[in-house]
């Protein structure tokens, strides 16, 4: 990530290196994501941004990320979307997977200002929510997600689809399924770098691939996702998939660490994690 830490005091280099130990899907995929095809900004201090401790890990929040970065333009975002954000089988680990991809999507939706496909998926995550028995977590904010993107009021709705994630999370930990927000949180980022690298593909740059360099967070989602608790989930058809998933992506970035992804493993990485997004959205494991 050099391009984005040339002339930032070392504070500001210390928190952007935390960028590949980010917990919060989101921020973890759209932080690059907005960025790519672009000039990369000459300095973005994110020692004045808000943050939050995830894991004891202070991370800037990600819509005070996007505040910054769109000062930067974005790539043709509403492309990126698919027709149907895709249904829900009945399966709790389908179920809280897909609700991260969604949410995912609704990030990309704000991104792309197009409030209907905003207002969709709002009433999507409050129905998948339903489905795993938080819907009362989610429901004040599936409203506001509909006001704010009727007043198109973006960075608002930005930060009710972030605070969306964050309760929904909590709402399953509290009820003991600490293992299905695991699920949450890496259906989100399988989402996001499907995109991601869907948008490098588009316009590759070794600046832009550089930013697919993401470790410490494979090996972060790794581990949790080796670690459920609940055996019978983690034999679940598609908890193997993207457990498989996450170990086939992490030799393509460990040759990251000392040079950008090829254009070539840019492909690979988007074909395998298209597919993975596939099985999730359709159901099929």
């Amino acid at each position: 990530m050099r391009s984005l830490l040339q002339g930032e005091s070392s504070p500001a280099k210390s928190k952007m290196l935390m960028l590949q130990r980010l917990l919060t899907p989101v921020f973890a995929l759209f932080v690059v994501a907005t960025a790519l095809g672009q000039a990369a900004p000459t300095q973005i201090d994110l020692s004045k941004f808000p943050a939050a401790a995830v894991d004891d890990v202070v991370v800037p929040v990600p819509s005070e990320i996007f505040i910054v970065l769109d000062k930067l333009g974005s790539p043709n975002w509403l492309a990126e979307l698919p027709e149907a954000t895709g249904k829900s089988s009945g399966n709790r680990a389908q179920v809280a997977l897909l609700l991260g991809t969604v949410i995912a999507d609704g990030f990309i939706a704000v991104q792309a200002q197009a409030p209907g496909r905003v207002k969709d998926i709002g009433q999507q995550v409050l129905t998948l929510a339903d489905a795993i028995n938080v819907r009362k977590a989610v429901i004040a904010r599936s409203k506001s997600i509909t006001e704010k993107a009727d007043a198109k009021d973006w960075p608002g709705v930005r930060k009710e689809f972030d605070g969306a994630l964050q309760d929904v999370r909590g709402a399953m930990e509290e009820l003991g399924d600490g293992d299905l927000a695991q699920l949450v949180s890496v259906g989100g980022w399988v989402r996001g770098t499907q995109v991601l690298t869907s948008v490098v593909s588009k316009n590759y740059s070794p600046e832009g691939a550089e930013l697919l360099n993401q470790p410490k967070l494979l090996d972060y989602f790794t581990s949790h996702m080796d670690g459920l608790g609940n055996p019978r989930l983690k034999k679940e058809p598609l908890v193997s998939k993207v457990r498989k998933l996450l170990k086939d992506l992490r030799p393509i970035i460990s040759k990251a660490e000392d040079s950008p992804v090829s254009a070539d493993n840019v492909k690979k990485i988007n074909r395998l994690t298209a597919e993975t997004v596939e099985a999730i959205t359709s159901g099929e494991g």
